[in-house]
């Protein structure tokens, strides 16, 4: 039976997204889940609570509230507690002047009225309506929803992703499933929730939201653009938990394909509309370009080249002579140091010859890949996602030359979109190496468009060394071949740092599972303290480029890069290690969910998404702000929090953009970079690279990754770990295998 139990949370003891252990002033331990604010918020205030007594063991009596309610005038609580922008007095002189009612009247209808009180002014006012229309949402979902027993943390997502949406409780009642539109909430936590309000098994729409998440997670986790009908089918009765239900997905598919956001190919493949008509797209575009002749460029090549200030190999320059011959689209694709960026050069000297400099632009998927190509040319380069920005409005982009740097890295979709926007008798040169990781998201257009010939293609396969003591394009091509390295030789710019468990493999048969986990993870903790001995070995230097505003070769110089997120040598666990050496002593901190954001922290942005923000120089000046997208992976640092405003900025340099977020967004926006992921860091490039080798990865390693982490070095690499695990990762060939449209199209077409 519930019971009623009154006092003041002394201390919070626990805390995790809402739910809370604390205990009261007078000494009673209470449990239970929390959404209206944030618990720290309600330390030290009366409250009311419905539930009961539940004794346990090990942790004795505690009462488990399902109820908590604030002894206080909720109004002035909430405001002068969650709703941001108001002050104790200001809270109180509104309540008075207004009545509780007369003021929520106003919130909700006439906010502008507040504008007669002194110390609000227009920035305040937009403050405080947002967080208060987020706050009467927060509360009416939070009512709508606590009978389904909805997490707070769900509450929150969903209350933060539908705040501009017209009566969002209505919208889930109708449709459960609309929820899935939501970034972090896939078909089973909507699914769950949908089947408490009481939608039947084998409802239409429940059928047709699980096929649109069996099939984009298939194709977004695998990196496919396309499954066969069987796999799409078996998947729905897994998630379902049906069988011989084959007669409902049909009906569901062809319902899906009316509606034109699914596609049916030959051979019973599917595909989500979107992706099918981007490779779709890609597949026709590639085609129509190669066959355009663009009537070559200079008589005498061989003269031509004389004169160039850049030597050529025969492979380099078989390339330049596709373009001399009319080639208006060439695949260049070349293996680390074999001399990509020098035959692009002389390729796009060769083009000024007819074109102007400013027709010509060179990009790439990240602001450094992109720098570096602009460095190493010399003409004009962006990022591809800044292209796709400024040129918005237009049809097309105003350049008769288009080279795209990294491409092994672009997905499906957005290659289709950025090639939609080049002009049709443009010359494009895609430059890649399809020896790296493919792309995050699906498709694989570069690797693609190779097997399939749609183009001509030059491969440049010779390397060429700047000396012997230079080792990271040998060892990486070597790993790219599955050849294990000369390794253990010493290179001014290659080190292997062994750090193996003694007769590892006797261990492993003698051992108990709990007793050889203790000795994998003593290993690991004995490769992080040799990585930090190379850290402080850079600290200095790297401190120096902070010193002297130097934000991008500071954020390039040292970085630590490691196959997974978790354990003790993933990302988290070292950004913290890492974070204690590089900034150890912030002027300012914040702390958010186990996280710690702390002054002067080298951050990544992870998302894509529009951000309030400012050039570089517009933030010093102090002009307004404009919305801007900002893109996962963007490398930054965090140079100022603003306490009062909760808010804190980084700055990108790569970009030359700072970035605005709220507290609350930091969990979900950005991660400290001291450490990131080998996926994370494609098309980027660092002075000093040091990256763990363990069997802890294992199931991670292969050829792709460690050529993609050891290509990331530009002075310096360092392996630290067991070497067996390094020698099994060179001799594990990384095939990346998709099913893709586009391999469908060039096999239908008859192209082998």
């Amino acid at each position: 039976m519930s019971t009623t139990l009154i006092g003041q949370i002394d201390r919070i003891l626990f805390e995790d997204e809402g739910f809370f252990i604390a205990r009261l002033k007078s000494g009673e331990k209470i449990s239970g889940t929390y959404y209206e604010s944030d618990i720290e918020s309600i330390k030290g205030s009366a409250i009311t609570l419905q539930g009961f007594w539940d004794e346990h063991k090990k942790y004795g009596k505690t009462f488990k509230f399902e109820t908590l309610k604030v002894n206080q005038n909720e109004l002035f609580f909430f405001l002068n507690k969650i709703v941001k922008g108001f002050t104790k007095k200001l809270s109180a002189e509104l309540i008075e002047k207004f009545g509780q009612e007369g003021l929520v009247d106003i919130l909700d209808n006439d906010i502008e009225r507040l504008l007669e009180f002194k110390g609000i002014k227009e920035k305040r006012l937009k403050k405080i309506q947002a967080s208060w229309k987020q706050f009467r949402s927060m509360r009416r979902l939070g009512e709508f929803l606590s009978p389904y027993d909805v997490s707070p943390a769900l509450l929150t997502t969903i209350a933060t992703a539908m705040k501009d949406v017209d009566q969002p409780c209505t919208k889930i009642k109708e449709n459960p499933y609309v929820l899935t539109n939501i970034n972090s909430i896939g078909f089973k936590r909507a699914d769950e929730l949908a089947l408490k309000m009481g939608i039947a098994k084998e409802n239409e729409g429940r059928i047709s939201s699980a096929m649109d998440y069996v099939l984009l997670n298939y194709c977004e986790a695998n990196g496919n653009s396309c499954i066969s009908k069987e796999i799409l089918f078996g998947g729905l009765n897994e998630l379902l938990g049906f069988s011989n239900k084959e007669h409902l997905y049909e009906a569901a598919l062809i319902e899906r394909v009316s509606e034109q956001s699914i596609v049916v190919m030959k051979n019973n493949r599917v595909s989500p509309a979107r992706l099918y008509d981007a490779e779709k797209f890609l597949y026709d575009d590639f085609l129509a370009r190669a066959k355009r002749d663009s009537g070559g460029f200079v008589k005498d090549l061989e003269k031509f080249l004389k004169e160039s200030d850049l030597e050529l190999g025969e492979q380099q320059r078989s390339a330049v002579e596709a373009i001399n011959k009319g080639a208006s689209l060439l695949f260049l694709v070349g293996y680390a140091g074999t001399g990509k960026s020098t035959t692009s050069r002389t390729i796009l000297n060769l083009l000024n010859t007819r074109y102007d400099t400013k027709e010509i632009i060179t990009c790439a998927l990240s602001g450094i890949a992109s720098q570096r190509i602009s460095e190493t040319t010399g003409y004009e380069s962006a990022t591809i996602q800044s292209l796709l920005v400024k040129h918005e409005s237009s049809d097309k982009f105003p350049y008769s030359v288009v080279l795209i740097d990294e491409a092994s890295m672009i997905n499906s979709s957005l290659f289709a979109r950025f090639m939609a926007k080049i002009a049709k008798d443009a010359i494009v040169i895609i430059v890649g190496d399809d020896a790296q990781l493919p792309p995050i998201g699906a498709g694989n257009v570069l690797s693609d468009a190779l097997t399939l010939e749609l183009a001509p293609i030059v491969k440049l396969t010779k390397i060429y060394r700047q000396s012997e003591e230079q080792a990271i394009t040998l060892i990486a091509n070597d790993i790219r071949q599955a050849v294990v390295p000369a390794y253990r030789n010493r290179y001014d710019d290659f080190e292997f740092i062994d750090i193996s468990i003694q007769n590892y493999y006797a261990l492993k048969n003698q051992l108990s599972q709990d007793e050889l986990k203790e000795l994998r993870d003593n290993n690991s903790q004995n490769i992080v303290a040799e990585m930090m001995h190379k850290a402080v070995e850079s600290i200095e230097k790297a401190r120096y480029r902070l010193k002297n505003k130097e934000i991008k070769e500071y954020l390039n110089y040292f970085q630590v890069i490691t196959p997974m997120k978790g354990g003790i040598l993933g990302s988290t666990n070292l950004n913290k290690v890492l974070q204690e050496y590089f900034n150890p002593n912030p002027k300012k901190c914040i702390k958010r969910g186990g996280l710690e954001f702390r002054l002067m922290d080298k951050v990544v942005h992870t998302k894509n998404e529009n951000m309030t923000s400012w050039s570089g120089d517009g933030f010093k000046m102090g002009e307004d702000s404009n919305q801007r997208r900002i893109f996962n992976g963007m490398s930054g640092l965090l140079f100022k929090i603003d306490e009062d405003e909760e808010q804190v900025f980084v700055f990108y340099p790569n970009e030359d953009v700072v970035v605005q977020y709220e507290y609350e967004e930091l969990k979900s926006h950005l991660m400290l970079s001291y450490a990131l992921t080998i996926h994370k860091v494609q098309g980027m490039e660092y002075d000093i690279v040091v990256i763990p080798m363990s069997f802890t990865h294992f199931i991670m390693h292969n050829t792709k990754l460690i050529y993609t982490a050891i290509t990331r070095a530009k002075h310096k690499c360092i392996l630290v770990g067991e070497s067996g695990a390094f020698e099994s990762a060179c001799k594990k060939k990384g095939v990346t295998q998709r099913d893709t449209v586009l391999l469908e199209l060039g096999n239908l077409r008859g192209v082998d």
